[in-house]
């Protein structure tokens, strides 16, 4: 990485425009959540937000920070996004990435329109017009954080995710580090993992098994029959797990998680059948529909 005469990281800056209307501050919120401490960092000072950590690049991991903050009357929505170091020849594929990551070409207008026409969702709509489904900027990452998620608290699962990466993970530039590999955690014992990130010792299991699963080619953001037939195999891992990453790993925006207990808490039934009869109408936009009750639930209060 290069430096400056301070001895800091030299940051080249970008402008990525968004499909408007962007609500950025609801996205923040939603990022801060599940921020994993040594993994990203979130900074929001209710004006501006930046969230930075190591983002995979082909030339290797750099340190990134998209910025957002409000646009100026009348001005374009874009977000800053400053890349420190490394080759200018990667920045493309990392704009790319950080597109997808924060869902900046979503058809917002189009979304709305259709989402507008639903009772339940017409209110939530108007409060949060755009809202965006924050992405995954690495697949595997994302399932594994979703597996230590499964049925703790948020806190907990931030905590749990901060003890595998400092234990495991690789340290990188500006005092972050690396989400450890597949190949890393399948090498790893059940055992140690249960000793190092303090879980049950049926979810080290899980996690192993997923490891060794993604490090023999398994595509953990696959949306195919076969991909989740070969998740739903794995030891610890049942629907909700799957729906979670078809929404967030692999951008189905039409994705739903019926089982989730806030989303069913927030339509008021109690069956996962009876959140999937309602939500049916919902095509194909129902993964925004199910942000929109998140949000309005758990992130944006």
């Amino acid at each position: 990485m290069t430096a400056n005469a301070a001895g800091d990281p030299a940051w080249r800056s970008h402008r990525l425009p968004a499909q408007e209307p962007f609500p950025w501050i609801p996205l923040v919120r939603s990022l801060a959540a599940h921020a994993v401490p040594g993994l990203e960092s979130v900074q929001f000072d209710g004006a501006a937000a930046s969230v930075t950590r190591l983002l995979p690049a082909p030339g290797g991991p750099r340190l990134g920070s998209p910025v957002l903050a409000e646009s100026g009357f009348g001005a374009p929505y874009s977000v800053t996004v400053r890349l420190a170091g490394g080759d200018p020849a990667d920045d493309a594929a990392l704009l790319a990435g950080l597109r997808r990551w924060l869902d900046l070409d979503a058809p917002a207008a189009a979304v709305d329109g259709f989402l507008s026409g639903f009772p339940v969702l017409a209110p939530l709509v108007r409060a949060r017009p755009g809202l965006r489904i924050p992405g995954a900027v690495d697949p595997w990452e994302t399932a594994v954080l979703t597996v230590l998620g499964q049925q703790v608290s948020l806190a907990a699962a931030r905590t749990f995710g901060s003890r595998l990466v400092a234990e495991f993970g690789t340290p990188g530039p500006g005092g972050f580090r690396l989400f450890p590999t597949p190949q890393r955690l399948a090498g790893t014992s059940a055992g140690e993992l249960q000793s190092a990130v303090r879980i049950t010792g049926s979810r080290a299991r899980t996690i192993q098994a997923l490891a060794e699963a993604a490090a023999g080619g398994l595509q953990v953001a696959g949306t195919g029959a076969g991909t989740r037939a070969a998740l739903l195999a794995l030891p610890g891992i049942g629907p909700w797990t799957v729906d979670y990453l078809e929404v967030r790993a692999a951008a189905n925006r039409d994705a739903f998680v019926p089982g989730d207990l806030v989303l069913r808490r927030a339509l008021g039934v109690e069956h996962p059948r009876e959140a999937a009869a309602l939500a049916e109408p919902w095509r194909p936009w129902r993964a925004y529909a199910l942000f929109h009750l998140w949000t309005a639930a758990a992130y944006d209060r």
